[in-house]
């Protein structure tokens, strides 16, 4: 085995962590889905594949340094939300939570002068930051508009380029 096995029962919990992210993200894209905000939904379940993405680069890591994979249970989503406001707020902080998760797992390999999974992680690192600075700006332009001018964000939504 390449890692140790600390940070192997640390990778295999945020491959669980990042699966929940991506089936919360599920959720939140059904809930603007139910209210036909086709771009916001769409924007959620856009992040949901990106999760899975995530995890699964986790899970291949771990199967290329030879550990063994042992993915952690994956808590059920938040099914409902009050507001829009209230769903991306939550993708906000679970964001945020993720980029402490992400951290505590480069402070393991730092702490173990594991130079590999510090050059893994680092990408993990700046994803985080888009990740934030996406969710935040989103939940800035949702407070901005309003909770009856939903559609104002769906509008803005449509003029953006394609990257963001």
């Amino acid at each position: 085995m390449l890692i140790s096995t600390e940070l192997v029962s640390a990778l295999n919990a945020q491959i669980g962590h990042e699966f929940g992210a991506s089936l919360q993200y599920l959720s939140i894209a059904g809930h603007f889905e139910q209210q036909r905000l086709k771009l916001l939904a769409r924007l959620f379940f856009d992040q949901a594949e990106e999760e899975k993405t995530h995890a699964l680069k986790i899970v291949h890591y771990v199967l290329e340094t030879q550990a063994g994979l042992q993915i952690s249970a994956i808590p059920a989503p938040k099914p409902e939300f009050g507001s829009a406001e209230e769903a991306v707020e939550a993708a906000l902080n679970w964001e945020r939570e993720v980029t402490g998760q992400i951290t505590r797992l480069m402070d393991l390999a730092v702490s173990q002068n594991d130079y590999v999974s510090q050059g893994f992680l680092q990408w993990f690192i700046d994803e985080q930051l888009e990740e934030i600075t996406k969710m935040d700006h989103l939940l800035s332009v949702i407070r901005r508009a309003g909770a009856n001018n939903l559609l104002m964000v769906e509008a803005y939504l449509a003029h953006l380029p394609a990257d963001k």
